[in-house]
């Protein structure tokens, strides 16, 4: 077992000092957008039953619900916290698919609760450090296979966090690990399906990762070679194509969480690109809709599995609409705009949107997997006979094509902006001030009241 030993070594061992400025750069503006898509998402379908539900279970008051207020039992703090987060598909991605801010963030300022208090420094050190592993673990769409990234990666982070503001012991952090490689799993049938499954799933890597941390601290053990066993990680999910140097190389040197992404849109990842490209046609070409006679658009083949189906309104209107090409592109080029208020179930279900989407298909191309996870081209054919034509490799927000600092905070005021009533903080800059400088906080519990909705 000599990479889990080498693995809970960093996790237990690392110092906020040795960690460059550059990734905790990035996780600062992990942290500032799933604060911001947290309150977004807070009364979007089912987070406020899962809120009432959870307070009619009672039991310890241990961690905050953030914007709606009362304390519950840290683990389903942390649950509650995730779903809401998720919600809107506005946060932190990686791909092929892997959402570790909606986890990592609720599961650290829940343990941070649980243990009476956290300085920002070893708050900023474990998100780093669980962040770091949940992305070295991240595997590729053809290992994944369907399995939903998150449910499969993130949970390491959730775990390996909680373990470290919980200040465990290193045997205590292998056992929590290798529990939680038990709870691994998840389905991408659930975005296909456009069900509300995607945001509890990311509920349930929160809820078990503080769980198998806790459950470590009492002394329950998991399986030691949870990595390189013969039935451990690098087998059952990397099909054997993940070995010790690629999780382990350059510990502390090279850091793989830089791969995040930060979502200028707020729909999937992979429909970032087509909405990038119709709103840059429109400006470039002074298309309208108007114009459009069909819009064809090429994808990668795993693009097309996700989101490249043929759009329908469903049970959650919402979600469908986030995971659809067709819809994102219509939305965009009828609105002039990819706003949050587009995926409310009333846009989704306006007549000149559904209409519209028959003028769009969707089709996979396997020869644009050389260009990239995000590649595209779109052809939008006019109604007076002329094409033109949109290629984009690296869709906005991704690794090679950084959102701008001014981006970011536009993200975290548009999500505020979206709440009805607004937070309760009469400042609500004072939010990205606070995490610019978190590394200065005394205890980052501070935070939370900020977080609180008005009345």
């Amino acid at each position: 077992m000599e990479a889990e030993t080498r693995l809970v070594e960093y996790l237990t061992r690392t110092d906020f000092e040795s960690i460059p400025r550059e990734p905790l750069n990035t996780i600062k503006d992990m942290i500032l957008g799933v604060l911001g898509t947290t309150v977004a998402g807070s009364s979007s379908e089912g987070c406020e039953e899962m809120v009432a539900y959870h307070r009619s279970m009672g039991g310890r008051e241990e961690g905050t619900i953030f914007v709606h207020g009362g304390k519950i039992p840290a683990t389903n703090a942390a649950f509650v916290n995730s779903v809401m987060a998720r919600a809107l598909d506005y946060c932190d991605a990686m791909a092929p698919g892997v959402h570790i801010g909606s986890s990592a963030v609720p599961v650290a300022f829940a343990a941070a609760e649980l243990v009476g208090g956290c300085s920002g420094r070893e708050f900023l050190t474990a998100l780093t450090l669980g962040a770091e592993l949940s992305a070295r673990l991240n595997l590729t769409e053809s290992a994944y296979d369907g399995f939903d990234p998150t449910g499969v990666c993130t949970i390491f982070a959730a775990t390996a966090i909680a373990c470290r503001i919980l200040k465990l012991s290193s045997s205590q952090t292998l056992n929590a690990l290798a529990l939680a490689f038990n709870k691994s799993g998840g389905s991408f049938q659930s975005n296909i399906d456009g069900s509300l499954a995607v945001r509890i799933i990311q509920g349930w890597v929160s809820q078990n990762g503080l769980t198998c941390a806790l459950f470590a601290r009492t002394g329950i053990t998991g399986p030691h070679q949870f990595l390189e066993g013969v039935y451990g990680y690098f087998h059952l999910f990397g099909r054997d194509r993940l070995d010790s140097e690629q999780v382990l190389g350059a510990l502390g040197e090279r850091f793989d969480l830089q791969k995040m992404v930060f979502k200028k849109y707020p729909s999937c990842g992979l429909t970032q690109g087509c909405t990038e490209a119709i709103l840059a046609l429109m400006q470039e070409e002074n298309i309208t809709a108007e114009d459009v006679r069909t819009i064809q658009v090429h994808v990668p083949p795993y693009a097309h599995k996700l989101v490249g189906h043929p759009f329908q309104l469903g049970e959650n209107p919402r979600v469908n609409a986030q995971f659809s090409i067709q819809y994102c592109v219509a939305s965009a080029l009828l609105r002039g705009n990819s706003r949050l208020e587009n995926f409310e179930e009333s846009a989704v279900r306006d007549p000149d949107v559904l209409s519209f989407l028959n003028k769009i298909n969707v089709t996979p191309d396997p020869q644009l997997d050389r260009r990239g996870h995000t590649a595209l081209d779109m052809h939008v054919h006019t109604v007076n006979g002329a094409q033109v034509l949109k290629r984009i490799d690296v869709a906005p927000g991704f690794p090679g094509n950084p959102l701008t600092r001014e981006e970011h905070l536009k993200h975290f005021r548009d999500c505020l902006e979206s709440m009805p009533g607004g937070l309760s903080g009469e400042d609500t800059g004072e939010i990205p001030e606070m995490i610019d400088n978190i590394e200065d906080l005394d205890d980052v519990r501070t935070i939370i009241p900020h977080l609180m909705k008005s009345g």
